[in-house]
């Protein structure tokens, strides 16, 4: 296959890598034999030099030896961005267990699912979601829970403060006396020996269990090997030509139970020895301003709702707080709309780039060239040892040429070994060594990519195919709109037709919905105009900060649903 898009790499950025054959948790031991003394994480401005975390790695590593974890065992982490998960997570994998990071935000029901399905026989947990575990820990086969206190790694007085005046309230004092086999962060490090018994891995076996699907149906546990984080932090490393090893800072306000945050932030960070700002709650969006003003990151990658919310800051307007020491920042988990890239380039004045990838690759496999900015509306180009190829949407075995419409596949070593006990579904998605994606696409002369939609949110309005981004880009080019998200909801004569819902930015108002509608006939043909615009004052998102459209369907459907009388 000719690769155009070779042609088009930054100056620098190498067309083939060569990875290390080692086991992903030996980054931050070179990275602290390097750098001993650089912040690896600074959290709400207390710091954590790189010997101090990989110290306390090996003491946790031990730890869960200690408890009885075997090579192979499963680990869950049931926390938000804070030094206990980057701990835990290292130092699980020094214990050759297997990591399987679940969501902050889910429910009983979500946690009990998951414990179930990885088999996990540790579990570490924040101690405001311990009710949760409580309630559902019979039903688990999860032999050991490790409570931590987000307060545990705060500076002396933000701790004092939180103690007098959050932790009760806010839920985060718990009692745990007489449970069997539950634990205290700080209490299982200091019981245990300084460092673990050596576990052997091998490069190829599973480092993380990373669940997805979890917006579209039953989540699946994608088996990342420790090869394939490896490789894909590099990727993403070497993508960017000016990085500077042992000198960078990264914003880590995604949470990193997403993989998107757990290889561009957290694992990028420790292969090159750069320092976190870790963030528990990207929604609080004047933490995240401020430690960006106080700390100065030069990498920040995010999504597009994150920095939508930056760019209609009012201090941020006001120019209240200093944003430039910005660089570069990869924008994923959804399409970046042209006008929000603009802008936050203007405030940065750094470079922000779409790239493009999903859970089963580790995530990454696609960016724009972060020095030319590629091309505004793609997701890139694919990145050093990465093959992408359209394929026919009814047979999958058809390639495509450029600027033709069809499902996106993706070959690479950052792609997973397989969904963890599901080898049916496995069989759907890996075929003859490609990854389907699911994803519609297209790719033009050039070789560049983009994103049409996902097979599952296109709209069939009177047989023809509507793809939900093209007329959301078209919303957010409306000087009042904040947030759009488009779905298809069922018409009795189309089939499906087009509704959009919108925030609008602060200050604004519509005088109805014919203004937006007007706007978007001047840009789109007929059938895809919206039938209908709705207007809120916020909508249903991931913790990542992807509109859930499913939520917005469900809720119309229920609204078509008959009122049982009587």
């Amino acid at each position: 296959m000719e690769k155009a898009w070779l042609k088009h790499y930054d100056r620098g950025v190498p067309h083939r890598l060569s990875y290390p054959s080692i086991p992903l948790q030996q980054f931050l031991t070179d990275t602290a034999r390097k750098y001993p003394d650089r912040p690896a994480l600074i959290f709400f401005n207390h710091s954590i030099p790189y010997h101090e975390l990989h110290a306390l790695a090996d003491r946790f590593a031990a730890a869960l030896q200690k408890l009885g974890v075997r090579k192979g065992d499963r680990v869950a982490l049931y926390l938000p961005n804070c030094p206990q998960f980057v701990i835990s997570y290292y130092g699980a994998l020094r214990a050759g267990a297997i990591v399987a990071p679940f969501n902050p935000l889910y429910v009983a029901r979500e946690v009990e699912l998951l414990l179930n399905d990885s088999g996990a026989a540790v579990l570490v947990t924040l101690s405001r979601f311990y009710p949760t575990v409580r309630e559902v820990r019979a039903r688990t086969p999860v032999k050991q829970v490790i409570v931590t206190n987000i307060k545990e790694y705060f500076p002396p007085l933000l701790k004092l403060l939180f103690t007098l005046a959050r932790e009760k309230r806010d839920g985060h004092r718990v009692d745990t006396s007489g449970e069997a086999n539950t634990h205290w962060f700080p209490e299982v490090l200091a019981k245990a020996p300084s460092e673990p018994s050596p576990a052997a891995v091998d490069p190829d076996e599973t480092a993380v269990l990373m669940y997805t699907g979890g917006t579209t149906g039953i989540p699946k546990g994608a088996e990342l090997t420790h090869r394939n984080l490896v490789t894909n932090a590099m990727q993403v490393r070497h993508w960017m030509a000016d990085i500077q090893e042992g000198k960078e800072v990264i914003m880590t306000a995604l949470p990193l139970t997403h993989s998107y945050a757990m290889t561009v932030c957290m694992n990028q960070a420790v292969s090159l020895g750069a320092t976190q700002i870790l963030i528990p709650n990207p929604r609080e969006l004047d933490t995240v301003l401020k430690a960006i003003h106080k700390h100065k990151p030069t990498l920040f990658p995010g999504v597009p709702t994150l920095y939508v919310a930056i760019n209609n800051h009012l201090d941020v307007q006001k120019q209240k707080y200093d944003l430039r020491s910005i660089n570069a920042c990869i924008s994923g988990a959804a399409g970046l709309p042209a006008e929000v890239q603009t802008e936050f380039q203007r405030i940065t004045g750094g470079k922000l780039v779409e790239g493009y990838g999903l859970t089963e690759a580790s995530p990454v496999t696609h960016c724009n060239p972060i020095q030319s900015g590629g091309k505004i509306g793609s997701i890139g180009l694919p990145l050093p040892d990465t093959e992408a190829k359209v394929v026919d949407l009814e047979s999958g075995e058809r390639d495509l040429p450029p600027a033709e419409i069809g499902e996106l596949a993706i070959r690479g070593p950052q792609v997973m070994k397989g969904y963890w006990n599901r080898p049916d579904e496995t069989r759907v998605v890996l075929r003859n060594g490609w990854l389907y994606t699911g994803d519609i696409a297209k790719m033009d002369t050039e070789g560049f990519f983009s994103i049409v939609d996902r097979k599952k949110d296109m709209i069939i309005v009177s047989g023809f195919n509507v793809y939900p981004r093209e007329v959301e880009e078209v919303l957010y080019m409306h000087p009042k709109v904040k947030v759009a998200a488009v779905a298809g909801i069922a018409h009795p004569k189309r089939g499906e037709t087009v509704k959009a819902w919108v925030v609008l930015k602060e200050g604004e108002t519509a005088t109805s919905a014919e203004e937006l509608l007007e706007f978007c006939k001047e840009r789109l043909a007929r059938f895809k105009v919206p039938s209908e615009v709705e207007f809120r004052t916020e909508l249903p998102m991931t913790m990542v900060g992807k509109v859930l459209r499913r939520y917005l369907v469900e809720e119309e459907t229920r609204k078509l649903q008959p009122t049982p009388v009587g």
